[in-house]
């Protein structure tokens, strides 16, 4: 940390202004496409497996560049980078609202990822750097407060704007603030010296090449296997071939190279072994329910894109007020284990609750106080974890440490959607077969119900042949609705299986030597 950065007075609030306004813009665009899929889906003539890729090549455009963060600040300068990384972020912005076909979206929102993938590193870096150590708590704690605003102000502002607008819109409103942002970059954000400048032959090129193709054949694999019939798929069985073979060839580079791009031999740490699993669950569990309760209230209840997101202030706004709260506890030396089982265990409630209260018509009443019983178990497991992942780390190891926590939280949203867009495609089918075995023809219910439809239809002044037609398509409808919500069902009661399992694995974790508080200072993260 370096005390000749510190600032005071206006040019201090400006440089907090700009730094939350970036931190912003990251974590918005993260969350304000949930409550737009609906639409994009339609617009853009797009499946839902496909659509799901909009947010997951964000997500695989900001693991990516993360790990790099600290080698282009130094090569280039931090306020040089910093300012770039806004440009190409807003440009891709632009991009992204004028985007004529799904998979040209996906593209403008991988390289949109790229852009936004410094800006949340680098805007906690330069609100600490800028003031001095006394007010550095403070300085995390007006961080900290964008931080919890985004994810909070994303959804109602993305329902708003799909209500009242179009989709594109969401992109557009990046514009303004990311030219606004740039202009406060240059002018006031100063880098610092950096020790040493690594050459371009000293960058692990092939590393991020390989984590590239890696990552990206994986999530290809569980995006299209179902549509594609797994491995009767010549490009499946290829693309496993690539996963596997990039990420064995990915371990061999990151543990023998000078400057890796990722440092794994930190992982020879047991605490951080476990909070680097625990973030890629809480990333599975925290971006894969932020997607699927949109979709399903839009999908299946039919509900507009505005009240699919006021749906999840609560919640966000209970994670916020938890967070400080933790945060006391934590340094009054109360046991992250605890913390974070409690945490594992209120998100199994609230998945279970979920299991059991959705219908084809919940009403919104019934989705409060479970989104209430979300957001608390979020709040206990964000802070937790990292702390707990850090706790038995010294020096350096801190910030590499937390750099991996970070993409694995990232990863595991990636493979999270990926995994549930394509578990309730397959399920709807399972389930669809399922209660098309049980409607026989000859009963009399069954009968019945036809009849019933068809006397409906006929009343509106349709044929009998057309009224008995239109009559076995609304059946087949309603089934296909009942399959449908019967597979998110499933997804609630897997997903919170999933967090119940964790809670043993957490008893493993070793007590920390001292005084058994979480005193890791923010500062050393980056």
């Amino acid at each position: 940390m370096q005390d000749d950065l510190v600032e005071y007075g206006a040019r201090r609030v400006i440089i907090t202004i700009t730094a939350i306004l970036c931190a912003l813009l990251e974590i918005v665009d993260s969350t304000i496409v949930n409550v737009a899929l609906n639409d994009m889906k339609g617009n853009l003539g797009a499946t839902l497996s496909e659509v799901g890729w909009v947010i997951t090549a964000y997500a695989i455009g900001n693991v990516i560049i993360v790990p790099m963060t600290s080698w282009l600040s130094a090569q280039f300068g931090r306020r040089n980078y910093f300012a770039a990384s806004i440009i190409i972020f807003t440009i891709f912005s632009f991009l992204c609202g004028n985007a004529t076909s799904i998979w040209e979206l996906v593209f403008f929102r991988l390289m949109q990822g790229i852009g936004g993938g410094a800006l949340l590193v680098t805007s906690q870096t330069i609100i600490t750097e800028s003031y001095p150590l006394a007010k550095r708590s403070m300085a995390q704690a007006i961080y900290g407060l964008g931080v919890i605003i985004g994810p909070t102000l994303g959804p109602p502002l993305g329902g708003y704007i799909v209500d009242n607008f179009t989709w594109p819109y969401i992109f557009y409103i990046n514009i303004p603030i990311g030219f606004a942002a740039t202009l406060m970059t240059l002018q006031f954000v100063r880098s610092p010296k950096f020790a040493e400048k690594r050459k371009a032959k000293d960058v692990d090129w092939l590393g991020i090449g390989l984590l590239a193709a890696f990552v990206g054949s994986l999530q290809y694999i569980l995006e299209k296997g179902h549509e594609d019939d797994w491995f009767d798929s010549k490009v499946i069985i290829t693309l496993t071939a690539v996963a596997i073979i990039g990420f064995i060839l990915f371990l061999w580079r990151e543990l023998t190279f000078r400057y890796p791009i990722v440092e794994l031999r930190v992982l020879k740490n047991g605490n951080l072994r476990i909070g680097t699993i625990m973030s890629f669950i809480l990333g599975f569990g925290l971006y894969g329910s932020t997607f699927i309760v949109p979709l399903y209230t839009q999908s299946v209840m039919g509900w507009t894109a505005l009240e699919s997101g006021a749906l999840m202030i609560p919640a966000a706004l209970t994670t916020a007020v938890m967070m400080p709260i933790i945060g006391r506890l934590l340094t009054r030396g109360v046991k992250q284990q605890i913390l974070v089982s409690l945490g594992l265990l209120l998100f199994f409630v609230y998945s279970f609750w979920g299991y059991n209260i959705i219908t084809p018509d919940t009403g919104k009443d019934a989705f409060f106080w479970m989104l209430i019983v979300r957001g608390a178990g979020l709040g206990l497991l964000f802070i937790p974890i990292t702390s707990l992942a850090l706790s038995t780390l010294k020096g350096q190891e801190i910030g590499q440490g937390a750099s991996f926590t970070g993409m694995m939280r990232q990863l595991g949203g990636s493979f999270g959607i990926a995994a549930i867009t394509t578990f309730i495609s397959n399920q709807t089918s399972i389930h669809r077969a399922a209660l098309v075995s049980h409607l026989d023809a000859n009963d009399f219910d069954v009968q019945q119900r036809i009849a019933g439809m068809k006397a409906m239809f006929q009343a509106k002044g349709f044929t009998p042949d057309v009224a008995l037609q239109s009559a076995y398509k609304l059946l087949d409808l309603s089934v296909l609705k009942q399959a449908t919500v019967l597979s998110y069902m499933d997804v609630f009661l897997y997903l919170g299986l999933l967090f119940l399992v964790c809670i043993p694995f957490v008893l493993f974790v070793k007590e920390r030597k001292g005084k058994g508080k979480a005193n890791i200072d923010l500062g050393d993260l980056h």
